[in-house]
């Protein structure tokens, strides 16, 4: 590629594009919804969210200073990130803090980004994230959920035009916002009945000495803030 076309590729990316049609907004929306509210369907969805939840920890692990062994990806949606350090202080505080703020803080960014009509950016900025993960993931699972994941980014980016890729970009980023509320909710209910005995609450818990529903408290103030603000956003209020 010569000077011109980098130049030109370099423009495109961080250039803006037009915003899509309040419909398309409001539509993206409703996918959305739909992707998150019925079981059957947050069966296989949550591993979209999965991604960005293990993804936080492993980035945050690495800007605190701490080794990245590997991230896992499983069927059932759960996963597992594995980095070296010291087994206290702030770094290991803030990689378990990650999980569940990651996906609603990833939204809220995508959201501001989309607001200012950043769209390609976006899109590309997130296969890049996806690509760098791929790197990291320890299982076959993972490589193919991350695969397929970062194929669809790809994919839309190349081949369609700039009114698909805004409905895609609106999609993923309200998935995000909205597919970030969801695991609080459950991580409560499943403490509540007894379960998730070793969860990144109870982690935080002993690292810190704050009781767990505080941190569960943080976590619901992050997910509510971060959809109500990027709601605002993408809604252009």
């Amino acid at each position: 590629m010569d000077t011109r076309g980098i130049t030109d590729l370099w423009d495109r990316v961080l250039g803006t594009q037009p915003d899509p049609d309040l419909w398309v907004v409001l539509t993206t929306a409703a996918v959305a919804f739909a992707a998150i509210a019925p079981h059957r369907v947050w069966r296989l969805s949550r591993n979209a969210v999965t991604i960005a939840h293990e993804g936080g920890h492993g980035l945050t692990a690495l800007l605190t200073g701490r080794r990245l062994d590997g991230i896992r990806l499983h069927s059932d949606t759960s996963g597992l990130t594995v980095s070296r350090g010291k087994p206290h202080g702030i770094g290991m505080v803030l990689t378990a803090a990650a999980g569940y703020t990651a996906p609603p803080l990833l939204g809220l960014g995508g959201a501001w980004l989309l607001a200012a009509d950043h769209i390609t950016l976006l899109l590309w900025g997130a296969t890049l994230l996806l690509l760098a993960m791929l790197v990291m993931v320890r299982n076959a699972y993972g490589v193919l959920t991350v695969v397929l994941t970062g194929g669809a980014f790809l994919l839309v980016s190349w081949l369609t035009g700039p009114q698909v890729q805004a409905a895609f970009a609106y999609g993923v980023v309200w998935f995000l916002l909205l597919g970030g509320v969801r695991p609080v909710f459950e991580l409560q209910a499943k403490r509540r009945r007894g379960g998730a005995p070793d969860s990144d609450v109870d982690q935080l818990s002993r690292l810190t000495h704050v009781p767990p529903f505080l941190w569960l408290l943080l976590f619901h103030a992050v997910s509510l803030c971060s959809l109500a603000g990027g709601g605002r956003w993408l809604l252009d209020l």
